[in-house]
């Protein structure tokens, strides 16, 4: 049975059971390749998990949390009971496989409907004329009015939206997202948006038990994120760090990944027993400021790379793609240094360069010198923006630098005389300011889904409380 058939179904309570008989039927047939799938088993909720759970609602209900953290390589989504802080269903997907295609695929057809296809194959979850489902995605781009287009997904065609720009950094943030979607559905031009009103306005199949969809920035998720974080999720930078923490202080983030994202959380200064706020930025697009006589190559070869007159984002060195911008800065200028094996796997990794490259520096027994050289020069910039940061924020409630190439590559980061601290540290007059911020390392990669399931969790609250 199709999805199509579904749909031709009118009364709601045969469309339910029409859906679960579905699912039930061909949820062997989605799980494809570039997708990973868990699902719990029981319900473990504790007294302590209900305590801290800010949803207030009827408990018979049958409605649930859509909770997603969409980035440049990957969607994560997860769906969750209001009352409980364990995943039901959870699936990783592999957006150059479902979204970035030949076609202009929608999240929406080829990731939200065959997730929630999904779900419904377990016991846990039934939907009834009442249920509703509140949904928060956390997508790596600037939002405008519950808009994202995304910053890091489809952007090798998204500069052609912008012919009076010199450059080929199309200004995201001034593309009209109803006028991109309609110039991309006539052309060539891949423009990747998710918007959350046509979200909870969408009553095909199952996505019309969606109520409430709220779109915020990848780094709003991972601020909020930090406030679920655990002491042993973390390693301390510079030691002591938990000792100087102020719970009422501001507190900053900072985190590389396929690009790199920056957010800032507040408490209100007359209202402290408040819970903290985020705020998101696009802090991993500032200059790019080299700190070496290579670093200076490296800054010009990546103005002519990207036809830029007098700078680069910082993004484009301290991310996935800018490391790997550096390690093809590096074999081009010192082409002998190159090992046969590792260049033919970078040059045919697509979007995976940066692992290439990550995983080669890190090899324990024979690690390759210039995939290490490459993460230093990476690293130096990332603890030169982390410090940039430290100096902008004072957030004395804790400075989190999370990412998946955080925990990834620790050891470049981990002690004074890593190229990560020794960036850090280099703030002349403002050093010893940099030394009193608590500093931390985020050793785990689900922050982003933490925090869009607390958004999501207010955003439940004001429907059904």
């Amino acid at each position: 049975m199709s999805m199509a058939r579904v749909q031709t179904f009118i009364p709601a309570v045969a469309a339910a059971v029409a859906a679960i008989y579905l699912c039930k039927s061909t949820v062997a047939a989605l799980s494809t390749p570039g997708s990973r799938t868990r699902t719990s088993k029981a319900n473990t909720n504790s007294p302590a998990t209900i305590a801290t759970s800010t949803v207030v609602g009827d408990k018979n209900s049958k409605n649930y949390l859509l909770v997603g953290d969409i980035g440049g390589t990957n969607t994560r989504l997860a769906l969750y009971d209001p009352s409980s802080f364990e995943e039901i269903h959870y699936k990783e997907y592999l957006n150059s496989q479902y979204i970035t295609g030949p076609r202009h695929n929608t999240f929406e057809k080829e990731i939200f409907t065959p997730f929630l296809l999904e779900c419904c194959n377990q016991e846990r979850v039934v939907f009834d004329d009442a249920s509703i489902i509140v949904a928060c995605f956390a997508v790596a781009g600037p939002v405008n009015k519950n808009r994202c287009i995304l910053t890091n997904l489809g952007e090798d065609h998204a500069h052609e939206m912008d012919k009076n720009n010199d450059n080929n950094e199309t200004d995201i943030s001034r593309i009209d997202p109803a006028q991109a979607m309609v110039d991309a559905a006539n052309s060539e031009i891949m423009i990747v948006e998710l918007d959350g009103d046509s979200v909870e306005k969408n009553s095909n199949g199952l996505l019309k038990y969606i109520k409430r969809c709220k779109v915020v920035n990848d780094f709003v998720g991972q601020g909020y994120g930090l406030l679920d974080l655990k002491d042993t999720e973390v390693e301390e930078l510079i030691p002591g760090s938990k000792d100087k923490i102020d719970p009422d202080g501001p507190k900053a983030c900072l985190g590389a990944g396929t690009g790199l994202g920056e957010c800032y959380l507040t408490k209100s200064s007359l209202h402290p027993e408040e819970k903290h706020e985020c705020y998101g930025s696009e802090g991993g697009h500032v200059d790019f400021v080299p700190r070496s006589d290579l670093q200076v190559k490296l800054l010009n070869y990546l103005k002519d790379k990207f036809n830029q007159k007098y700078r680069v984002s910082v993004e484009r060195v301290v991310s996935g793609k800018g490391l790997a911008n550096c390690y093809e800065f590096l074999s081009k200028t010192f082409p002998k240094k190159t090992r046969k094996g590792i260049q033919e796997e970078f040059e045919s990794a697509d979007d995976m360069q940066g692992r290439v490259v990550g995983v080669n520096a890190n090899d324990k027994d024979d690690p390759c010198p210039l995939c290490v050289e490459a993460m230093e020069i990476m690293m130096s910039a990332y603890g030169a923006e982390a410090g940039n940061c430290a100096m902008k924020f004072i957030p004395t409630g804790g400075l989190y630098v999370s990412g998946g190439l955080t925990h990834k590559n620790i050891k470049f980061m981990s002690g004074k005389d890593s190229p990560f601290m020794e960036a850090y540290y280099d703030k002349g007059r403002m050093s010893s300011l940099v030394d009193q911020i608590p500093l931390f390392a985020v050793m785990v990669e689900d922050i982003g889904m933490r925090g869009a399931r607390v958004c999501a969790s207010r955003e439940y609250e004001s429907i059904v409380a």
